[in-house]
């Protein structure tokens, strides 16, 4: 697979997403610029001017009319896609760690962080689909974590749940209307944080990557753990792959930590998983520092990651990717023709 090189950020990439057709790609760095590219050829198609700062995270509704971003000037910013312009900034005390739209695009949450004297809080805007429509300052629902520092978050199905993922390695479900507490799971290794928290294409379940070398399959209605994968690097990021059942995992252990500045020590590659035999099938190498977040294309058909090194490299998969079978699979393959 040769990949596409995305070079237009000056700092480390924080987060790469697609739109829901899987025909642009967005990303975010820390130098306050946030990109949008056409992803089958990696042509940039503008950017996004407004946060100071690094930026921490990015997503885009479910129609790709609006765009949304957080960042280290403690603001949630609400784009349109297609003009580039800014529609709202809600400001905060802190910085925004996540945000995240639900999955009818009507509602959006921001992480804040927990710091100086401030406790780590989810956020719930109501959203007007129409870029036209005045946006509203009122927050819907504020989630106080006063335990452990949240870093991630999203919307399960039919926003029924707010699962979030924290610094201590546990996961919470919250009631989304209320904001009531329902269930917290300890997930990963005790106060290791979890990194990334992607969904299912149905979010009946989800993925989480952790700094303990794991990332983990949960289930989302009681949180148990389905599947786990272990590495032997801490993890930044972890997607499931629609049509195949693989999952990929990315990280790698940050310069300051390495000794040696060989790029195969820090461990810099993609690491395929397959889903449910939880074994590595594969890897792949590029980036020239750790993978800080990985994303997969709607229809399977690819993927991207951002890393440390500035670059998102955008990897469309060949066909010996969709051949690929365990021995298991193909007798099932066999007995179903």
């Amino acid at each position: 697979m040769r990949p596409i090189l995305l070079s237009g950020h000056e700092r480390a990439l924080t987060q790469v997403k697609y739109n829901a057709d899987g025909d642009l790609i967005f990303s975010v760095s820390k130098d306050h610029v946030v990109c949008a590219w056409y992803s089958a050829n990696g042509e940039r198609l503008g950017t996004y001017h407004g946060h100071i700062g690094a930026l921490w995270t990015v997503d885009v509704d479910p129609t790709t009319t609006l765009l949304a971003t957080g960042g280290a000037d403690n603001t949630m910013r609400l784009w349109e896609v297609k003009t580039g312009k800014l529609l709202k900034t809600w400001e905060f005390e802190t910085s925004i760690k996540r945000v995240e739209f639900s999955p009818d695009g009507r509602q959006l949450l921001g992480v804040t962080e927990k710091r100086s004297g401030h406790l780590g809080t989810i956020s719930v805007y109501d959203i007007n689909p129409d870029p036209e429509a005045e946006q509203t300052d009122e927050r819907k629902l504020r989630i106080v974590c006063e335990d452990a520092k949240p870093t991630v978050a999203g919307f399960s199905y039919g926003a029924k749940y707010i699962i979030s993922g924290h610094e201590d390695g546990t996961v919470t479900q919250w009631d989304a209307k209320t904001g009531e507490m329902l269930e917290l799971v300890e997930v990963h290794e005790i106060d290791t944080q979890i990194t990334d928290l992607q969904w299912a294409p149905d979010r009946t379940y989800f993925i989480t990557a952790g700094k303990d070398k794991t990332a983990r399959l949960v289930s989302t209605d009681d949180l148990q753990i389905l599947h786990t994968y272990v590495t032997d690097t801490p993890l930044n990021s972890a997607a499931i792959t629609p049509v195949k059942d693989f999952v990929v995992l990315g990280g790698g252990q940050a310069a300051m930590d390495v000794t040696t500045t060989s790029a195969r020590q820090g461990k810099f590659e993609a690491r395929f998983y397959h889903k449910i035999f939880e074994e590595e099938v594969g890897r792949v190498r590029g980036h020239f520092g750790p993978l800080n977040y990985v994303a997969v294309h709607p229809k399977g058909t690819g993927y991207c990651s951002g890393g440390e090194d500035g670059y998102v490299r955008v990897h469309h998969f060949d066909k010996p990717y969709f051949d690929f079978l365990y021995e298991v699979e193909r007798e099932q393959k066999a007995a179903n023709l």
